[in-house]
């Protein structure tokens, strides 16, 4: 696998400039003093509970995601090509979405397979022809950015659907403010306690009709999600109301909540819910979980639903392949932040050379989530590598191969004490009616074992503040 780039340090053994301060203070705190605060950390999360599960797991417990106490250091100019090639890249989203499901565009042109499309499960053709509130269906997107070296940051994945993790970026910076208020006082870091304010405005300006202070409310399936805390920690945060779906009615094609002062309008809801499970009148019958007639007050216009219906359609890993070719059809420019290079083994040329090259490459299902269902070549051994052969030969359609990248590192703390460990960055990008809005950072992911590339919490990755300087 290539030498990964190390973000504090450069080829030479010297300290790369905005971590020159961390470093130093690194070398002046005694490890038993950075020990202890990492267990003062670790107690105050079990304390607030912020824990989750892992479905499908034998007797599942609720856990603590490792939180590492070193920051990730992004300069503002390196956050300044983020954020243009994040806004453009979201735009490109909605754009995409919004033609898939009205005058499809994109597969005339043949831009897009049209299979790719039709056969989606994502798709949703209750959606067709289906106008949403300002022609906006992602609101909230989580893109997920590796950077490979000191100029080069690709996308690797798209969060159309609901994106989740952004509790964990607020707390870890309330954390690091407690423990460490001296560190932040050597630097000038962005701040991201904004994100509250900026997603209650955008969601309140996604609201179908003005005239009013429109009402949202955050849709939850409940307790037993494994996201359940953040969803009540983001209610709290913004201040509305967190309801499952026996708290919603609908009448005349209107959504309302139960309130101890009788009915009261919903006029968005950001919901935290599947697709499958909105309306048990629309989608699955079974769903306990839905509003009956939610889509009839949707499809009247009365109701915003964040994000919109059917936009996993753009975000499975084939439809990604082809991102840097929906962003030239619909915006007529280069895409500003790469793909990662990108085999589609639904291709038989595709799927010829992945076969002939799988100890080398990484190959994941399309639909897949969570670091599962996938086969990283290079940490393989050739049992897992012709079990995974036989997968790909009986469904070549279900998967995508990429280059085996070397994650850039990060300073983490670990047993020993600090060390590189590989990373990955998911900011969040909010689309209102008015303006996109984009807090300076995201969502810092670590592979918290030694040359591990799955940073995935459910695969045993931990999370860190992300420093964006303004300075």
């Amino acid at each position: 696998m290539p030498h990964a780039f190390d973000e504090m340090s450069s080829a030479d053994g010297s300290v790369r400039p905005a971590y020159e301060t961390l470093q130093r203070w690194l070398a002046s705190v005694p490890q038993d003093v950075l020990d202890h605060r990492r267990k003062e950390a670790e107690f105050i999360f079990r304390r607030i509970g912020i824990t989750f599960a892992v479905y499908g797991e034998q007797n599942s417990q609720e856990r603590l995601i490792p939180f590492d106490m070193v920051p990730r250091i992004i300069t503002k100019d390196e956050w300044a090509t983020l954020s243009k090639g994040l806004e453009q890249r979201v735009k490109a989203l909605n754009m995409y979405i919004r033609d898939v499901y009205t005058k499809r565009e994109v597969l005339k042109a043949g831009v897009v397979p049209e299979n790719l499309v039709y056969q989606n499960p994502a798709f949703r053709p209750e959606m067709n022809g289906q106008r949403v509130p300002h022609d906006l269906y992602v609101h909230i997107a989580g893109i997920d950015i590796v950077r490979t070296d000191p100029d080069t940051f690709y996308v690797l994945e798209d969060n159309a659907r609901t994106p989740s993790g952004v509790s964990y970026m607020l707390e870890n910076r309330e954390i690091m403010l407690r423990l460490f208020p001296e560190l932040f006082s050597m630097h000038k870091v962005a701040p991201v306690d904004k994100y509250g304010d900026d997603l209650l405005a955008t969601l309140r300006s996604l609201a179908p009709h003005g005239g009013h202070e429109p009402n949202v409310a955050i849709l939850t399936p409940g307790i037993y999600n494994s996201a359940y805390y953040e969803h009540s920690f983001l209610a709290d945060k913004l201040g509305v109301d967190l309801v499952e779906g026996r708290d919603l009615f609908v009448k005349d094609d209107v959504v309302y909540m139960r309130t101890t002062e009788g009915p009261k309008r919903v006029d968005v809801i950001y919901r935290r819910l599947d697709d499958d499970f909105l309306d048990p009148l629309m989608f699955r019958r079974d769903s306990q979980l839905g509003v009956p007639g939610l889509m009839s007050a949707y499809r009247a216009g009365n109701v915003t639903l964040t994000n919109a219906v059917g936009t996993g359609v753009a975000d499975d890993k084939a439809v990604y392949s082809y991102m840097p070719d929906i962003i030239r059809f619909y915006l007529g420019e280069e895409p500003l932040l790469p793909n990662v290079p990108t085999w589609r083994c639904r291709e038989p040329d595709h799927l010829k050379y992945v076969l002939e090259h799988l100890p080398e490459l990484v190959v994941k299902e399309v639909h897949g989530s969570g670091g599962y269902g996938m086969l990283v070549g290079p940490a393989s051994d050739k049992t897992q590598i012709e079990k995974f052969r036989a997968k790909l030969v009986a469904d070549p359609a279900n998967f995508i191969a990429q280059p085996t990248l070397a994650l850039s590192t990060c300073p983490t703390m670990v047993e020993k004490g600090v060390a590189p460990r590989h990373v990955d960055l998911r900011p969040f990008i909010l689309s209102g009616s008015d303006k996109v809005r984009i807090v300076p950072g995201g969502l810092t992911r670590v592979a918290m074992k030694e040359g591990s590339l799955v940073v995935n919490s459910s695969q045993g990755g931990g999370t860190k503040d992300t420093w964006v300087l303004d300075a």
